[in-house]
This record gives C-alpha cells, sequence and structure tokens, in this order.
C-alpha cells in the first residue's frame, strides 16, 4: 500500500469572461475562472500531483506542458489519465480531496464533483471524500482570491 498527497492551487482569472469555471471535472456556472493555460481544474491537478506523488512521476510540469502548450491539450483529465499510466498494476481505491475558498460554494456540487472523480479514477463513488472551507479567511484562498486543494490518494 502506498499514500500520495497532493496540493495545487490558482488565483482566479476575474477579467476572462470566456472561460469556465470547472472543480473536479464539474462546471461552476456563473463564476469567475481559475487562472492557467490549461482549463486549470485545480482539484484534478492536485489529484494529479499525489498520484505523482506514489510513482515518482511528476506529470504538471514538463509532460502538461507539452500535452497543453505544444499539443493544445487544455482538458485537466487528460493530465489525470497521464498519470495513472504510470501506476503499473497498481489500483487507487480510495482518495480524498480536501479544498479552500471563500466562493464559490462547494457543498452543492459534491455530488456531481464525487461522481466525476469517481468515473475518472474508475473507483466507486464513496471512495472519493471532498470536504469544504473557507478557512475562516485567514488566507487569500479563503479570502475570495483563489482555490486550494489538497488530496490524498490510497494505492494498493
Amino acid at each position: 500500500m502506498k499514500v500520495g498527497i497532493g496540493q495545487d492551487s490558482h488565483r482566479f482569472d476575474f477579467e476572462n469572461k470566456v472561460k469556465k469555471l470547472i472543480l473536479g471535472g464539474v462546471v461552476f456556472e456563473g463564476h469567475a475562472p481559475l487562472d492557467g493555460n490549461s482549463d486549470a481544474d485545480v482539484v484534478l491537478h492536485s489529484i494529479t500531483n499525489a498520484i505523482s506523488g506514489v510513482t515518482c512521476v511528476n506529470i504538471l510540469g514538463k509532460i502538461s506542458d507539452d500535452l497543453c502548450l505544444k499539443q493544445g491539450i487544455t482538458d485537466s483529465s487528460v493530465y489525470l489519465k497521464e498519470a495513472l499510466k504510470y501506476l503499473e498494476g497498481s489500483k487507487i481505491v480510495h482518495v480524498s480531496i480536501s479544498m479552500e475558498c471563500l466562493t464559490p460554494k462547494i457543498t452543492p456540487k459534491i455530488p456531481a464533483m464525487r461522481k466525476s472523480v469517481a468515473r475518472l479514477l474508475d473507483i466507486p463513488e464513496n471512495c472519493v471524500g471532498i470536504t469544504a472551507t473557507t478557512g475562516e479567511g485567514l488566507t487569500q484562498f479563503g479570502q475570495g482570491k483563489g482555490i486550494q486543494v489538497f488530496s490524498c490518494v490510497t494505492v494498493v
């Protein structure tokens, strides 16, 4: 058994009126998107980094830059799928996701996010835990300037 911890954070891009806010593969309509070259899905980036913690193959960096900047692939689920390739027969059995942000309100979308992440990782929905906090406004994330996510994957 191995455990990987991943983190990612992005600022909101309040000027962009075209791009959508996507978290865990779920679109949050009517909210400013996150700034980034890709779709900036901070949840999937965090999970990707957690998988990299298990496989020791960093996807976010050169590999994702090649996919995004050279091939035009901005869908973060592609980066996650790339990370999964390096598990070499091991399987993710659980993921725990902790989000910090003031907005948007995460709780109403948790069921859809759990379903999306479970599908991407090929695990049951009851093996995807998602929590969210404002952190009492102590950080820039809790003050509404962006979103920070920590993820922990359990692999057997």
